[in-house]
C-alpha cells in the first residue's frame, strides 16, 4: 500500500508542478478535470447515501463554476449569481421529476449541496487570476508570477498539514474525535497538521515577499483542509464506502485527494481579498 502511495505522488505531484508552472491555460484545464472527476465521485457517493441526485447537473453544475471562476475577474460578480440561479433552476427541474415528493427533496438537497461543494473547489483557478501583480515579489515569482505564487503557497500547505496529520496521527495518536465521522481522527494529528500548515505558509509566504499574509494564510489552511477531509468523510460514512474511487492506487479517488480545498479555496480567497492580496 505504501509503494503504491509513493508511486502514485512521484508520478503526480511532478505533474502538478509542471501545470503549475505553464500557466494558463493549462491550469484551467487541470482544475476543469478535477471538478468533473470529483463531480462523478460526488454524484455517486451522494446516490449512495440515499440521495438521488441529477448526475449530468453537478457534473455541469461543478464543470459551470471552474467557467465562472475564470471568467470572473473580467466580467464581474453577477456571473456567481447567475450560477446560483441555473443551479437552483436544474436542480429543482431534476428534483420534480421524482415520483415520491420526499425522493425529489432529497435529490434537490443532494444535488444543490453537491454542486455547492465542487463550486467552491472551482474557487481554486480564481486565486492565481484574482492575485494582484505586485502582490508577490520574492524568489519564488522570478519563474512564477504572483497569482500562480499564491496558489503554490496553498497547495503547499494543504500538502504540509495532510502529511504530518497522517504521520503524527500515526506515531503519536491521541485523543481521538470525530469517531461517527473518522474514527482514525485524532486531536495530536490535528494540531500536528494544523502547526505543519502553519509553518509552510509562513515561510512560503517569506519565499514570496510576504510572510505575515502567508502565516496567516497557513493558519486558515491549517483549519480549513481538517474540516474539508471531515466533509468528505461524512459522506463516504453515509454512503458505506472507504474512498471515493480507485482512481489514483493507494490514495483512492479525486474527491479523496481534493476534499481539503473544498473550503481551504473560498476562504483563502476571502482572505487574500480582505488583506489586499486580491
Amino acid at each position: 500500500m505504501l509503494g503504491r502511495r509513493l508511486l502514485t505522488a512521484a508520478v503526480g505531484i511532478p505533474l502538478l508542478l509542471g501545470v503549475l508552472w505553464a500557466g494558463h491555460p493549462w491550469l484551467g484545464v487541470l482544475v476543469a478535470v478535477v471538478v468533473l472527476l470529483a463531480a462523478v465521485e460526488m454524484g455517486e457517493l451522494l446516490d449512495k447515501a440515499g440521495y438521488p441526485v441529477g448526475h449530468g447537473v453537478m457534473v455541469l453544475l461543478g464543470v459551470g463554476a471552474v467557467a465562472v471562476a475564470a471568467a470572473l475577474p473580467l466580467a464581474g460578480q453577477w456571473l456567481a449569481g447567475a450560477w446560483l440561479v441555473v443551479a437552483v433552476g436544474l436542480a429543482a427541474t431534476v428534483a420534480l421529476r421524482q415520483p415520491a415528493p420526499a425522493d425529489g427533496l432529497r435529490t434537490l438537497a443532494g444535488t444543490l449541496a453537491g454542486s455547492a461543494l465542487l463550486a467552491m473547489l472551482g474557487l481554486l483557478l480564481l486565486i492565481p487570476l484574482a492575485a494582484r501583480p505586485d502582490s508577490a515579489n520574492g524568489p519564488l515569482v522570478a519563474w512564477l508570477d504572483a497569482g500562480r505564487a499564491w496558489l503554490l503557497v496553498i497547495v503547499l500547505s494543504v500538502w504540509a498539514c495532510d502529511s504530518a496529520a497522517y504521520a503524527i496521527g500515526r506515531l503519536w495518536g491521541r485523543g481521538r474525535f470525530f469517531n461517527h465521522i473518522s474514527p482514525s481522527k485524532t486531536w495530536s494529528g490535528a494540531a500536528g497538521g494544523a502547526l505543519a500548515a502553519t509553518v509552510a505558509g509562513g515561510l512560503l509566504g517569506w519565499l514570496i515577499g510576504q510572510p505575515l499574509i502567508g502565516l496567516g494564510l497557513g493558519v486558515i489552511v491549517g483549519f480549513a483542509a481538517q474540516a474539508g477531509d471531515l466533509v468528505e468523510s461524512m459522506l463516504k460514512r453515509a454512503a458505506g464506502v472507504k474512498d471515493s474511487g480507485r482512481l489514483f492506487p493507494g490514495h483512492g479517488g479525486m474527491l479523496d485527494r481534493v476534499d481539503a480545498f473544498m473550503l481551504v479555496a473560498p476562504l483563502a480567497w476571502l482572505y487574500l481579498v480582505v488583506v489586499g492580496v486580491a
